[in-house]
């Protein structure tokens, strides 16, 4: 056995009350898997072989429901428990001792340019079932992350954050409650706004052409 699987295997009898036994996990466990393929696919893909990498990884979603472009970055010991619907992204980065739940997606906003277009998940971090975290930001250590949180800033260490837009609960153990100046525009209003706007400003020249 290596030791990346190793140290996954370590994570998931860390994290997850109803592992028995390692060579369950090793042979059970979707995360493991999906995991090991994803390793597979990333040494290929980091060796010119890029789409023998990408079949892999699409094969990998397929048995598993998990997916990991195969350029992302994930260090040993991540926990991916049960994992469908989970989907990571091709610029991040996940840190050793992170544990990823069910639906949650590492993914990009479709507004971000240049290199860093998904999240750095820091070492030690919960990110909990169905949560969102967009963009290029920084999930600090040892966050919590709740459930169907949706996330956009980047969260200071030690952090519990909830809510849509995320919002931190508790920092280092203190009850708090603050922003994380979150994009709170909505995309609909704005194009409704500048609807109305035109309706108003064709109006007016009417208006102007019958008093001429």
């Amino acid at each position: 056995m290596n030791k990346k699987l190793k140290l996954d295997i370590d994570a998931a009898m860390k994290n997850d009350p109803a592992a028995r036994t390692r060579f369950e996990v090793r042979f059970t466990y979707s995360g493991i898997k999906a995991l090991i393929m994803y390793r597979r696919a990333n040494f290929f893909y980091r060796h010119g072989f890029k789409f023998l990498a990408r079949v892999i990884s699409q094969s990998a979603k397929r048995k598993t429901g998990i997916e990991i472009h195969p350029a992302a970055t994930i260090a040993p010991g991540v926990f991916i428990d049960h994992g469908e619907g989970v989907v990571i992204g091709e610029t991040a980065v996940v840190e050793e001792g992170v544990v990823i739940y069910q639906g949650v997606t590492l993914g990009g906003t479709g507004k971000d340019k240049g290199k860093k277009r998904h999240p750095t998940v820091k070492k030690g971090s919960v990110i909990s079932a169905g949560a969102k975290v967009l963009g290029g930001i920084t999930v600090g250590e040892y966050c919590k992350i709740g459930a169907s949180s949706v996330v956009l800033q980047d969260v200071p260490p030690y952090s519990t954050v909830v809510g849509i837009p995320g919002k931190v609960i508790k920092m280092n153990g203190v009850r708090v409650e603050q922003d994380l100046e979150q994009d709170k525009r909505d995309p609909v209003l704005d194009e409704i706004n500048l609807l109305k706007q035109k309706i108003q400003e064709l109006e007016e020249r009417i208006e102007k052409n019958e008093t001429l």
